[in-house]
């Protein structure tokens, strides 16, 4: 095959323009490693609907293409340098002005783009200088504007509306203390005079002493007599009026104890101590904050798994299932957090700060095991192949599979979903914890996530045709294609007829073939979706991230066991939207 060569232009013409383009390219001092480039301006659309760009001139790109070792190179400005590096050339004097006009008839230019070299904007190589730290100077020094610039106006204060709250809540503040103080003192004076009974003996208590005692509230800090009794053969002691009130001396108690638990389940213990002195008007240490949360969460965490134990009886009795659903979409998944690793806790010393934490080695690191539940009816399509949940239920415990299992049981009774022919629809990774334990559901269909299962495809097609290969990203695609219509004995075969090469291509072959064996009950995806149950494990990765990494996996957090426990039953609360259900649990008093 012969090579085409093409004539070069010919006529005066041409001859013309090849001489004003050695004209030009005379007025430039090119250094002895320059590199030959050329200089593009591109347009490009960011995909933004709400951009200017959608229906107008898309945004500017510049490129600077060269050689460099032989081999071209592509680079773009915002790569080169910062939004400065702008190619409009800005020459100093009159005879320059026509240079951007001149330059757009010849194909390129020359630049220096060496690996030591810098490129300035805006400046002719002959008229760079040898010092590039005061080129850098010039370059920032802009002219100061004749007017100087204006400082932001504040207002003289606070609006009117602003200080009038304030003054009244500072003048009825007292009021409302009083006035709460006054029915403190009158339920006092009605449990006086009964003596309570003991619980275990049956027998009439009797008074040992009276002391005053006080607790903080919303509205300040409360005080009150308090009259302790005691059985003498039993030596059960207890104060009825504290019981009546659900308080503890000296304590934070009542709705005060409940907003601050609120603000420690979203965040770390320092910032709700500044957010209630900024919402409550309540000075608090961040301590403090966390002597309530213990409180209020060993309260919840307890009531939880009363009542796992509650409906693992088959004596239980739940919610009514006459308005059980058809079928119900279960997702349980576990992650790792970090535990703390001392065995006592740490103590300042005289002029001295804390000793360092000893690092989260293998062996230190709980999984937190999550669950979520929905109704596969509640799903709505907020956009085009994207989906989201109306309506879920959280359950999360620092457990093994069957701690989880239990509560995904006693919430569904509790709920009253799981009726006579109620189809629990199990999705799950593969882990074999979760199959193992489906079987507490007469009525189920299990479900492998559809995104493990292309997963696995991935790390065999990297293996095969190198990461990052166009080849890989088209046989995954088909491949998940056909997982997607159903075609799972059809992918199996072909994944049979492929010959590896090397013994590492081989075994990992193997692999694929011996997980998608095994679950392929579990990929019939054409019929899921056609059910409408869902093939993704979506829902729980979700849950994963507001219950778990949002509060429990920031930078440095470590956890006692105790502490987490108690954490994670407040944080289900709030995020079931079930919060009022720790106004009717009482305070535990922890040592």
């Amino acid at each position: 095959m012969t090579k085409r060569v093409i004539p070069s232009p010919s006529g005066p013409e041409a001859v013309a323009l090849r001489r004003r383009a050695r004209r030009l390219l005379a007025r430039f001092h090119l250094p002895d490693d320059a590199l030959p480039g050329s200089l593009a301006l591109s347009r490009r659309r960011c995909g933004k609907p709400s951009c200017h760009c959608a229906g107008g001139e898309g945004h500017a790109l510049w490129t600077l293409t060269f050689m460099a070792g032989g081999k071209k190179r592509v680079e773009t400005f915002p790569r080169i340098g910062s939004m400065r590096f702008v190619p409009a050339w800005k020459p100093a004097d009159t005879s320059r002005k026509r240079l951007p006009n001149c330059c757009g008839s010849t194909p390129s230019f020359w630049c220096s783009l060496g690996s030591s070299a810098s490129v300035h904007p805006a400046v002719p190589f002959h008229h760079r200088p040898k010092n590039r730290g005061a080129m850098s100077q010039q370059q920032l020094a802009r002219p100061e504007p004749e007017i100087p610039p204006a400082r932001p106006a504040l207002a003289a204060g606070p609006p009117r509306f602003l200080l009038l709250e304030r003054e009244v809540e500072i003048e009825y503040r007292p009021q409302m203390l009083a006035a709460l103080q006054s029915k403190v003192d009158a339920l006092a004076v009605t449990t006086r005079g009964t003596l309570p009974v003991c619980p275990q003996c049956g027998r009439t208590m009797r008074c040992q002493d009276t002391r005053e005692v006080s607790w903080l509230a919303r509205c300040g800090c409360l005080h009150a007599p308090v009259s302790r009794y005691r059985c003498p053969p039993c030596r059960y002691e207890c104060r009825p009026l504290l019981d009546l009130l659900g308080v503890e001396p000296g304590r934070i108690s009542g709705a005060l104890a409940r907003l601050l638990a609120v603000l420690a389940t979203v965040a770390p213990y320092p910032l709700p101590a500044r957010l209630a002195e900024l919402l409550l008007g309540v000075t608090v240490s961040p301590m403090g904050i966390w002597r309530v949360t213990q409180r209020l969460g060993e309260s919840a965490a307890h009531y939880s798994e009363e009542l796992s134990r509650y409906h693992a009886d088959s004596r239980s009795v739940g919610a009514s299932t006459q308005a059980a659903p058809a079928a119900i979409v279960l997702g349980v998944d576990g992650c790792s957090l970090g535990m703390q690793v001392r065995s006592k806790r740490r103590h300042r010393k005289a002029g001295q700060t804390l000793p360092a934490l000893p690092p989260v080695q293998d062996g230190h690191f709980r999984e937190v095991k999550t669950g979520v539940l929905l109704l596969p009816d509640e799903r709505v399509e907020t956009s085009p192949g994207r989906r989201s949940v109306v309506r879920r239920f959280l359950v999360t415990c620092l457990g093994d599979a069957d701690a989880i299992f239990a509560c995904l049981y006693a919430q569904l009774r509790e709920l009253g979903w799981v009726g006579a022919h109620t189809v629990v629809v199990i999705v799950g990774d593969g882990a074999e914890w979760i199959w193992n334990r489906a079987s507490l559901f007469m009525h189920r269909c299990e479900i492998l996530d559809f995104w493990h299962a292309v997963e696995h495809a991935w790390g065999f097609a990297q293996l095969r045709y190198g990461e990052g290969s166009v080849q890989a990203d088209r046989w995954v695609h088909a491949i998940a294609e056909d997982l997607r219509a159903g075609k799972v004995q059809e992918v199996i075969a072909q994944l049979k007829r492929v010959r590896p090469k090397t013994p590492e291509l081989r075994e990992s072959l193997q692999a694929l073939i011996r997980y998608y064996s095994e679950n392929a009950g579990r990929m019939r995806y054409d019929e899921y979706l056609r059910l409408g149950y869902g093939i993704g494990s979506g829902a729980v990765e979700s849950a994963h991230k507001q219950v778990v990494h949002a509060r429990f996996r920031q930078a440095g957090m470590r956890w006692s066991e105790a502490g987490a426990r108690r954490l994670l039953a407040l944080r289900l609360l709030l995020l079931n939207e079930d919060w009022a259900l720790l106004d009717r649990l009482r305070m535990v008093s922890l040592a």
